[in-house]
């Protein structure tokens, strides 16, 4: 949530609570101007399915959310000195094992992982069209943040299959986005924190670990932990433990890990990515 509402426990978990509240106002000062309105960042644009422009909030599920590219967008704007462009592709309630299901896993090919193709293509095709004050330089596919897991770890069986479509779909992206490469980090799934004790939770988060592990993404492939994120119901705007209780701070916060993670893919040596 981006507004404090009091119905919605008396505005905590929000992000205006953060940037309001004493304990918090000095970490996430940063979000807002000297007008006290939320910044806007032209040095980072955004693209996300019906919305597109420079960085702000307001790019969640809804328009009175954030997700993690609030986080992510800060921190890589603030770091990098070439224009960024963030193409979001989120899509609410979908599995790994079945609406992203990469190529290489055999089947059906999911869905979404066809959309999150084509998106792709389409908006840097469109680049000019979209963001006016591009000035026609090129572009290069820097890397690629992946967030999910809830669907996969609620089925017992799309969650035995995790790690491997996991690598799969981390080179089956790679492979359909021309880019062989792609420095490519996940976050984990970590609702509930360091309290979750349920096999299948533990079992998927130990595979998006596993990974990032693997030989051939040593260097190119990183995994941001999260669990440290979670906030309770009484802390947040909501109980959607399969949202993070739409705890502003906590999507933030998976942004800015996912954002670090990715800038030390970017910093290691060529011949790691």
């Amino acid at each position: 949530m981006i507004a404090a509402e009091p119905k919605r426990n008396d505005g905590k978990g929000s992000l205006e609570y953060l940037v309001k509240n004493l304990d918090t106002a000095e970490r996430f000062k940063h979000l807002v101007d000297e007008a006290g309105k939320w910044r806007v960042r032209e040095d980072v644009w955004i693209w996300y399915l019906d919305r597109h422009g420079p960085m702000t909030v307001g790019y969640g599920a809804r328009q009175d959310r954030i997700g993690p590219e609030l986080g992510f967008g800060h921190v890589v704007g603030e770091a990098l000195d070439n224009q960024v462009l963030l193409i979001k592709c989120a899509w609410g309630g979908k599995s790994l094992a079945k609406d992203f299901r990469p190529p290489s896993s055999g089947g059906e090919v999911g869905p979404y992982y066809t959309q999150i193709v084509q998106l792709t293509k389409d908006v840097l095709a469109r680049l000019k069209e979209l963001f006016p004050a591009y000035d026609g330089r090129g572009y290069e596919l820097a890397g690629f943040g992946w967030h999910q897991g809830w669907n996969d770890r609620i089925n017992q069986a799309f969650n035995d299959e995790y790690e491997k479509n996991l690598a799969n779909f981390i080179r089956d992206i790679r492979r359909d986005l021309g880019t062989p490469r792609l420095p490519f980090v996940i976050a984990e799934t970590g609702m509930s924190g360091f309290e979750e004790k349920h096999p299948r939770a533990l079992s998927l988060m130990k595979a998006q670990a596993a990974v990032a592990e693997y030989p051939e993404f040593i260097g190119n492939v990183a995994f941001a932990g999260t669990k440290a994120f979670w906030r309770a119901q009484e802390q947040s705007p909501s109980g959607q433990g399969y949202h993070w209780n739409t705890n502003a701070e906590t999507y933030y916060l998976i942004g800015e890990a996912t954002g670090r993670a990715m800038l030390q893919l970017l910093a290691a040596p060529a011949q790691g990515r």
